[in-house]
């Protein structure tokens, strides 16, 4: 996601630019754009992790799988912004992966 230099709304990427719906301006994109908002919900699912090495924080949590009380926790914006994030675990045993949604 960018935001315009100009006028600090956001941007919608087209192409290889970044186009202000606002202002109009437009930035090439860079290396900082990890991805556009039409992609988004496909790079949440593109997180990996190698837990053991990833230094990830541990929590108390109960894994669906193993029955294993630790778990790494990350946070991920995968929902519009102005819905909370949703928190991710995964086992320190066996390395199962699953979510935790905010109702």
């Amino acid at each position: 996601m960018e935001f315009c230099d100009e006028c600090g709304s956001m941007m919608m990427g087209e192409g290889d630019v970044w186009i202000c719906k606002s202002c109009g301006n437009e930035q090439p994109k860079g290396d900082s754009a990890s991805y556009t908002t039409t992609d988004a919900q496909e790079e949440s699912e593109v997180i990996e992790t190698d837990a053991g090495n990833s230094g990830l924080p541990t929590t108390s949590a109960r894994c669906p799988d193993c029955g294993n009380d630790r778990a790494y926790w990350y946070m991920q914006q995968i929902r519009a912004a102005d819905e909370s994030e949703t928190r991710f675990f995964v086992c320190t045993e066996c390395e199962h992966k699953w979510r935790e949604d905010d109702h």
